[in-house]
């Protein structure tokens, strides 16, 4: 897990690399009036899908939607695509479920894109467009290098159908990754704070809800320690009752227009009882990163920082993160 963690900034700078390409096909693809997105994917990928559903929505002015498979898979609805673009994450491109909703997508209408690690797989041979992440066979079970590559893809995409001012800061983002992996004693202080921890929760608004419900998710395949994400809006809704019980919580949060909702939620956690550390180029920080990068790319900064404590947790509480008990690489659903 770690070596695969280091790999991120030469393999996202590759990526980046082949960006007027992979706009070129996009652009291609998407239909002329573009009817809105829909998004398939699970675990990881699913996650940055979060993150592409608002950047997305945000460059092309269309609703972006997250694919509920059971829909196709189960009930065997009978969906009408035309007009849409229909992208699908999967790491290994052999989750049947994914593979499937693509191919019943494209039967009704929809252009659809691929994103995975696999270029031979079942998903890549059913898209009208592969987008191959390249970044090498990944060994450990807790995906990272493919979920970071997954994230700059999204943004790449939300780049070439409409533009979000990412063209600068696409140069800087390999050099951004790595200063993140260089800066290893925050992570190990919040590992610390997290040893003794039998539940944990994350807590993010906006762009960085997708990178707090991946780094819950890290620390639950690396550690087996109970952990879930709550965005800041919905936590106020009830969840924020099990404040009083003494959670940790980690909020992220990054300048722009949801820090200071989420801050403002830490001070209420605070004074309901909760155990708050934050993450971010924020006052009061735990967990920094650069505040160079824009909101749109703080999602791939917080991802890495997430692996960081996940690897480390496990390391502190005697577990192997790289193949955790009970999970496998590609997930049958």
């Amino acid at each position: 897990m770690a070596a695969e963690m280091a790999e991120q900034p030469g393999r996202l700078a590759a990526l980046l690399a082949r960006r007027s390409e992979i706009a070129s096909g996009v652009r291609s693809l998407v239909p002329d009036k573009l009817a809105g997105t829909v998004l398939v994917a699970r675990g990881s990928s699913d996650h940055a899908a979060t993150v592409g559903r608002y950047l997305l929505e945000m460059a092309t002015r269309r609703p972006v939607a997250s694919a509920s498979p059971s829909i196709h898979t189960l009930y065997r609805a009978d969906v009408d695509f035309s007009g849409y673009l229909v992208v699908a994450v999967s790491q290994s491109g052999r989750t049947p479920e994914i593979a499937e909703v693509l191919e019943r997508a494209k039967a009704t209408g929809a252009r659809t894109i691929a994103v995975t690690n696999d270029a031979a797989s079942p998903l890549a041979q059913a898209a009208d467009l592969l987008i191959a992440l390249d970044v090498g066979e990944e060994q450990s079970v807790p995906a990272t290098k493919t979920v970071t590559a997954q994230l700059v893809v999204f943004s790449m995409i939300a780049q070439a159908l409409g533009d979000l001012g990412l063209d600068h800061a696409f140069e800087t983002l390999p050099d951004l990754v790595a200063d993140v992996l260089a800066d290893a004693e925050p992570p190990e202080q919040l590992a610390a704070w997290l040893e003794d921890a039998s539940r944990f929760a994350t807590v993010a608004r906006g762009l960085l809800y997708g990178a707090a419900a991946e780094a819950a998710l890290k620390i639950e395949e690396t550690t087996s320690l109970f952990a879930s994400a709550f965005s800041a809006a919905d936590l106020r809704h009830g969840p924020i009752a099990v404040a009083s019980t003494g959670i940790p919580i980690l909020a992220f949060a990054h300048p722009g227009p949801a820090s200071k909702d989420v801050l403002e939620l830490v001070a209420e956690l605070d004074a309901r009882g909760a155990r708050t550390r934050i993450a971010g180029p924020v006052a009061g920080s735990d967990l920094p990163w650069s505040d160079r990068a824009p909101e749109t790319l703080a999602p791939i900064l917080a991802v890495v920082r997430g692996q960081q404590l996940a690897l480390r947790l496990a390391i502190r509480l005697g577990r192997n993160p790289d193949a955790p008990a009970g999970l496998t690489k590609v997930t049958v659903t």
